[in-house]
């Protein structure tokens, strides 16, 4: 593994406690999930086990309530735990939703027993948690989502279909967005919380889905047929209220993943350099050839220039005003330059980063869905444009 860079320039929201969280948690990938990495890859998803010991180290909840079971800080330790998983090349734990996403929804919203509820298993990882958004018909379009709750006394019964849903195959927690009122587009949107652990009557996963990249992390189907959820799920206290949760969580999910995008264009450039440095062409290291030197160079730009940005825009979400336009320029931009730099970086390796006996090759599948989840790219520079 590269080592983690270090510039002389640390990020400027970065205190000694981050540091320390940054060791163990690189400790606990490095040590404790990677040595597994071919097994994770075969079957398909995370073993469930590396939940529960993420949360036994601390690592879950990182900015959840004390009083819930969390780690009682704030989004830029979320932020710190995200980049080590991400550097480090694990991929199969789904934390970014998990911890990053679904606590964030629970703390924000939950009502007190809600959260007593839900949030310690949550941070103890005896519950993996899910969000379900996209429908096979809606893709990035929310307000047009079919899946429905109707009311049947103290319950919803729920119906419809979500896809592409991370951490579906073993999620016991999922927050679902429905259509409490299908007559609405927006102000029709609910969530709900749904108790998923022991596949209740009503509820059926789907297959795990076959993808070019991320192949231990378990992306599946979901299926509801009048499934029932206590009225007393519903998030917010009220009907109506999803689709302006959503768009007011939606920057941090993007936030999240651009934390990941330039974790990953930092390692890239990292592993490129130390094989440019080891492999020899035409007589001389790799390195020592002016189009090497200058690859890396315009790839190690793209990787500091992304630093600073999302430095920025973690200082931003952390006093509490990072505006949805900024977060739809930092994953658009931050992505599409992990894309780039990942292609530019492997192009180095030559035949050898075709192959998946290096890290870079793996880089390159994974990154491509960057660009696609959280809003594709296309919806991020249509919200930027409204903003103009």
């Amino acid at each position: 593994m590269p080592t983690p860079p270090t510039d002389g320039s640390p990020s400027p929201w970065r205190e000694p406690e981050h540091d320390d969280l940054a060791e163990l948690a690189r400790t606990f990938f490095t040590k404790e999930v990677l040595p597994h990495a071919e097994r994770l890859l075969a079957q398909g998803h995370p073993d469930r086990e590396h939940y529960r010991r993420a949360g036994e180290l601390g690592l879950l909840g990182l900015s959840v309530p004390q009083e819930y079971g969390g780690g009682g800080g704030g989004f830029t330790h979320e932020a710190v735990m995200l980049h080590e998983q991400a550097y480090t090349g694990e991929s199969s734990l789904g934390l970014a939703v998990h911890s990053g996403i679904v606590t964030g929804y629970l703390v924000a919203y939950g009502s007190e027993e809600q959260k007593r509820r839900w949030l310690p298993g949550l941070c103890s990882g005896e519950l993996v948690g899910a969000i379900a958004m996209t429908e096979p018909d809606g893709g990035s379009d929310l307000q047009a989502m079919r899946t429905r709750a109707v009311r049947d006394g103290d319950d919803y019964l729920v119906s419809g279909a979500k896809t592409f849903i991370t951490n579906g195959g073993l999620a016991d927690l999922i927050i679902v967005a429905v259509k409490t009122d299908p007559e609405q587009r927006a102000a029709g949107v609910s969530l709900l919380v749904c108790e998923v652990g022991d596949d209740p009557q009503g509820f059926r996963r789907g297959r795990l889905l076959s993808k070019i990249g991320l192949h231990a992390n378990d992306t599946a189907e979901l299926f509801f047929d009048e499934f029932r959820v206590p009225a007393a799920n519903l998030l917010g206290g009220a009907e109506g209220l999803g689709f302006v949760q959503l768009m007011q969580q939606l920057p941090q999910e993007r936030l999240v993943i651009g934390v990941g995008a330039v974790a990953a264009m930092e390692r890239a450039v990292a592993l490129t350099v130390a094989y440019a440095k080891e492999r020899t062409a035409f007589g001389k290291p790799l390195m020592g050839h002016q189009n090497t030197r200058m690859v890396l160079a315009e790839c190690a730009t793209r990787a500091r220039v992304s630093r600073v940005f999302l430095d920025d825009c973690i200082v931003r979400h952390d006093r509490g005003d990072l505006d949805v336009s900024t977060a739809a320029m930092a994953k658009s931009w931050l992505t599409d330059g992990q894309c780039e730099v990942v292609d530019r970086c492997l192009q180095l390796f030559g035949g050898y980063g075709y192959t998946t006996e290096y890290p870079i090759a793996r880089m390159y599948a994974d990154a491509r869905v960057q660009k696609i989840y959280g809003g594709t790219n296309e919806i991020m520079k249509e919200l930027i444009a409204r903003a103009l």
